[in-house]
């Protein structure tokens, strides 16, 4: 079976000059370097004194999620000669923190909005989503429930 590896690098970036001396005394900053790839900006979210203007590890799971369905998708659409002229995901996550102040998922609901140019691929074009779920590398990844909820219209 083959197998991809995939390797990054992440910088803690918010030393305030008294490191983790005390919960209020450091940034949740950091950055995501992948080489030949723009640095992405991260922290925690801001409920948990993160700066809400940088990416938290809980919208980029929730992307990857998104991302990964759509791109199998798509893919899926081309294989089968469906023309896919628009394809949008609002998608939404939700967690629950434990008393001992861990968190984990419990959901992802994926709410693409798609549009085809043929009413004959319709049904097809539904069924897709199926396939598409079952491939996906991130959702087939994670231990919690990720649902798809799709809207597809034809193209007037």
């Amino acid at each position: 079976m083959p197998s991809h590896h995939y390797s990054l690098t992440t910088v803690w970036t918010g030393n305030a000059g008294k490191g983790t001396s005390g919960y209020r005394d450091y940034e949740r900053s950091y950055e995501v370097r992948i080489p030949q790839k723009p640095v992405l900006l991260g922290s925690s979210d801001p409920k948990f004194r993160g700066d809400p203007a940088r990416y938290n590890p809980e919208d980029l799971l929730l992307a990857s999620l998104s991302a990964c369905h759509m791109l199998w998708y798509l893919h899926l659409c081309s294989d089968q000669k469906i023309i896919c002229s628009h394809y949008s995901d609002t998608a939404e996550g939700e967690m629950e923190i434990a008393a001992n102040g861990a968190g984990r998922f419990t959901k992802v609901i994926l709410h693409p909005e798609i549009v085809i140019n043929s009413e004959a691929g319709l049904k097809a074009a539904h069924e897709l989503h199926e396939r598409a779920h079952a491939l996906c590398f991130i959702a087939n990844s994670v231990n919690f429930p990720v649902e798809v909820s799709p809207t597809i219209r034809v193209e007037s």
